[in-house]
């Protein structure tokens, strides 16, 4: 019965999503812990640059931001999502570009995320961060070369939280992207 009972909690530990205080942590690089580390001060300096852009873009950005953050614990992500990136900071102060389409999976490890539609790619995993914020780590690629694994380099690791705005809208920032500007979001809606 004993034996019985501890295959039982295996099956459901791997079926668990990754915890932010265990797997995360052997996988994220030091350089983008070291950007998670200073989040704040990014996403702070990123979003006061951004109001220099069009008006109409920091309406729908503060829009987005403003909206009140839900935990991800009594949801669903997996299907078919319309995304968006958002770019604040670095060389223009704001570009928000049209809507392409994103997927999220559950391999049985936790949910995936692949942008496949768009010339900037990205494809990789969330971790639990806490009841209302992920981590995830993931990979930038072009157009439809494929996406090299986390950890793969600068060039191409990406980092970043997300954060649920309700059952079918959230978002991702990435502070300190290698490429353009200095805060990525992506946005997700159904």
């Amino acid at each position: 019965m004993i034996a019985r009972l501890m295959i039982a909690a295996g099956v459901v530990c791997f079926t668990l999503p990754a915890l932010a205080d265990g797997e995360v942590q052997k996988l994220i690089t030091p350089a983008d812990k070291a950007r998670l580390d200073k989040y704040g001060e990014t996403r702070k300096t990123s979003l006061d640059e951004a109001k220099a852009g069009d008006a109409a873009e920091v309406k729908q950005l503060d829009a987005l931001l403003a909206k009140p953050l839900v935990a991800f614990s009594d949801t669903d992500l997996t299907g078919n999502w319309q995304c968006r990136t958002i770019k604040a900071g670095g060389l223009s102060p704001l570009v928000i570009y049209g809507w392409f389409k994103c997927k999220v999976s559950d391999n049985g490890s936790g949910w995936t995320l692949e942008k496949i539609t768009g010339s900037q790619r990205t494809k990789g995993r969330f971790f639990d961060d806490g009841e209302k914020r992920s981590i995830y780590l993931g990979s930038f690629s072009v157009n439809n070369d494929p996406a090299k694994p986390y950890g793969s380099g600068p060039q191409s690791d990406q980092v970043g939280y997300a954060f649920r705005n309700s059952a079918d809208e959230w978002r991702i920032e990435f502070p300190a992207p290698y490429y353009e500007s200095k805060l990525d979001i992506l946005e997700l809606k159904r």
